[in-house]
C-alpha cells in the first residue's frame, strides 16, 4: 500500500529521476532539521559560555536527541501551531525536557530558518565544484586532443573560415572557466547571519547579557566554517545574496544551453555525437536514429534553471522593511530547485564530455567542400605573386565562383570550382601550388597555439584545487 501511495501523488523530477543523492540530501528534511538542532546546541553552547544559566546535562540531553527527529510529531505540532520553527521547538523540547527551558532562548525563527539556509548554499556549492571541474577537465582534455583538426567555423550558422575541433571546445571551456569563478566566489562571499535577534539589533540579547555589549555570540558564527557573519542584517540576511547565489547558477545554465546546443547542430552535421548505449533506443518509430538525448535534457534544465532567476530578483525587491513573509514559500522551491538542477546539468555534462565522438572523415568532407570558396583570396595572391593582374583575377575568380555555385545550390552538386580553375589557362602559372594553397591546416591560423596557451594559463591553474577530485566517472541512470 505504501508503494502504491507513493506513486499517487506527485514526486518532482529533479529528485525521483535526476539529482545525485548528495544533493538531494543536502536539501532534505533530514538535513534541515538536524543543522536546526545543532545550531540550537551551539547557540546554548556559547550562551553557557558567556555566563548564562545553561548547564552541562541540558546540552548532552540536546546532543543525545540531536539526530532522532519525530517528523510525525513535528507536522502534528506545525498544523497546530502553523509555525514551523515553533513545531520543531516543541518537538526537541518533547525528547529532551530537562533542556526544554533554554533550548531557542532569546532567538528568532531565523537563526535557524537563515543560518541553516546559508548553510546549504555552501554545501551545495561545495558539492557543485567539483563536478564542474570534472566538466572542464574532460573538455580541456578534448581540446588538447582536437587542437590542431581543421573544421568548418560557422558564423550564423553559415560556413565561415576554418578553426580547430579543440579551439571551439576551447570557447566552451573560456565560458565554463567564467562560471567557475563566479561559483566560487559566490560561495566564498556566503556569510553567517549570526545570532541578531527579531529586527537584527541583538536586543534580546543585550537584555539576557544585563546591557553587556562585549558579550555578543561570536563563537556560533565558526562552528560551521562560515568565519564571517554578516555586520548588519534585518530579520533576514539580505536577500540579494540569495540572487548572488542563483545568478551564478543561471550563468552556468546559460553556458551548458549555448555548449549542449553547438553539441545537438554539429550531430546533425554528422561531425560530433554524445556517447550512445549499445541498447538505447533512439526514436520508438525511427530505429536508425541517434538523438542527442543528453544534451537535450541539458538544454531543458538549463532553461529552467535559468528561469528560476526571476525568484530571487523579484523576492529581494518586495521584502518590506526589516523583513516581509512572502519570501519563506518561493525560497523553499527556488534555492533547492537552482541547486537540483544544477547538480543533473552537470552530472549529465560530465558524462557527455567523456564520451564525445568525432568524425573527421565527416569534418573533412564538409571542409572539402566549401574550402574552394574560401581559398580564392590565397588564389588571387599567388597569381599577383606570378605576375597576374589583381582585378582581373578577382574577375576571373567570381565567375568561376558563381558557376560552381549553381551547381551546389541548383543541380545538388558538389563544389566543383577547383576544376573549373584547373582547366582554365588563365591559371596555368600556378597550377602546382593548388594542392598547397588548399591545405586545411593553412587556414586555421594560430588556433592549436591558442588552445595550448588557454589550457595552460587559465584552465589547469583553475583544476589545481580540485585534483584529487577529478578521477570520479559518472554513470547515469537516465
Amino acid at each position: 500500500m505504501a508503494l502504491a501511495d507513493e506513486f499517487s501523488k506527485y514526486r518532482s523530477p529533479l529528485v525521483s529521476r535526476y539529482a545525485s543523492k548528495e544533493m538531494a540530501f543536502n536539501f532534505s528534511d533530514r538535513k534541515k532539521f538536524s543543522t536546526w538542532r545543532k545550531l540550537w546546541i551551539y547557540l546554548a553552547q556559547a550562551e553557557k559560555a558567556l555566563g548564562l544559566p545553561i548547564t552541562d546535562a541540558q546540552i548532552a540531553e540536546m546532543e543525545t536527541h540531536a539526530e532522532d527527529i519525530d517528523f510525525s510529531m513535528a507536522a502534528d505540532e506545525e498544523r497546530k501551531l502553523r509555525h514551523d520553527v515553533m513545531a520543531h521547538v516543541h518537538t526537541f523540547a518533547h525528547y529532551c525536557p530537562t533542556a526544554a527551558p533554554i533550548i531557542h532562548l532569546g532567538a528568532t525563527s531565523c537563526y535557524v530558518g537563515d543560518n541553516t539556509d546559508l548553510i546549504m548554499l555552501r554545501d551545495g556549492f561545495d558539492i557543485l565544484l567539483p563536478k564542474l571541474a570534472r566538466v572542464l577537465d574532460r573538455l580541456a582534455n578534448f581540446a588538447e586532443k582536437y587542437a590542431d583538426l581543421p573544421t568548418l567555423g560557422f558564423t550564423h550558422y553559415q560556413p565561415a573560415q576554418l578553426t580547430t575541433v579543440g579551439k571551439r571546445a576551447s570557447l566552451w571551456l573560456q565560458d565554463l572557466c567564467m562560471d567557475m569563478r563566479n561559483l566560487e566566489r559566490a560561495r566564498d562571499d556566503l556569510r553567517f547571519r549570526g545570532v541578531k535577534g527579531t529586527t537584527g539589533t541583538q536586543a534580546s540579547f543585550l537584555q539576557l547579557f544585563q546591557g553587556d555589549h562585549d558579550k555578543f555570540l561570536t563563537p556560533v558564527t565558526v562552528v560551521y566554517l562560515l568565519p564571517r557573519a554578516y555586520l548588519v542584517t534585518g530579520q533576514t540576511y539580505s536577500r540579494k545574496v540569495d540572487i548572488d547565489c542563483l545568478s551564478s547558477l543561471a550563468s552556468l545554465g546559460s553556458t551548458v544551453h549555448k555548449i549542449c546546443t553547438d553539441i545537438r547542430l554539429l550531430a546533425n552535421l554528422k561531425e560530433i555525437e554524445e556517447p550512445f548505449e549499445k541498447e538505447q533506443i533512439g526514436s520508438s518509430a525511427m530505429p536508425y536514429k541517434r538523438n542527442p538525448m543528453r544534451a537535450e535534457r541539458c538544454c531543458s534544465l538549463a532553461r529552467h534553471l535559468v528561469a528560476l532567476m526571476a525568484d530571487p530578483l523579484q523576492t529581494a525587491a518586495v521584502q518590506w522593511l526589516e523583513r516581509t513573509l512572502d519570501d519563506s514559500a518561493n525560497r523553499r522551491i527556488s534555492l533547492p530547485e537552482s541547486f537540483l538542477t544544477a547538480d543533473i546539468i552537470l552530472s549529465t555534462l560530465q558524462n557527455i564530455t567523456e564520451g564525445l565522438v568525432v568524425y573527421p572523415k565527416v569534418i573533412e568532407r564538409h571542409i572539402r567542400h566549401e574550402l574552394p570558396f574560401m581559398a580564392t583570396e590565397n588564389i588571387i595572391m599567388a597569381m599577383v605573386k606570378a605576375g597576374g593582374n589583381r582585378q582581373d583575377c578577382h574577375e576571373k575568380i567570381r565567375v568561376l565562383s558563381q558557376e560552381a555555385a549553381a551547381v551546389v545550390k541548383q543541380e545538388g552538386g558538389d563544389n566543383d570550382l577547383l576544376a573549373r580553375v584547373k582547366r582554365d589557362p588563365y591559371f596555368t602559372p600556378i597550377l602546382g601550388q593548388l594542392d598547397d594553397l588548399l591545405d586545411p591546416t593553412t587556414f586555421i591560423g594560430r588556433a592549436p597555439q591558442q588552445v595550448s596557451r588557454f589550457l595552460s594559463e587559465e584552465v589547469h591553474p583553475l583544476l589545481e584545487p580540485y585534483k584529487a577530485k577529478l578521477n570520479v566517472k559518472i554513470d547515469l541512470e537516465l
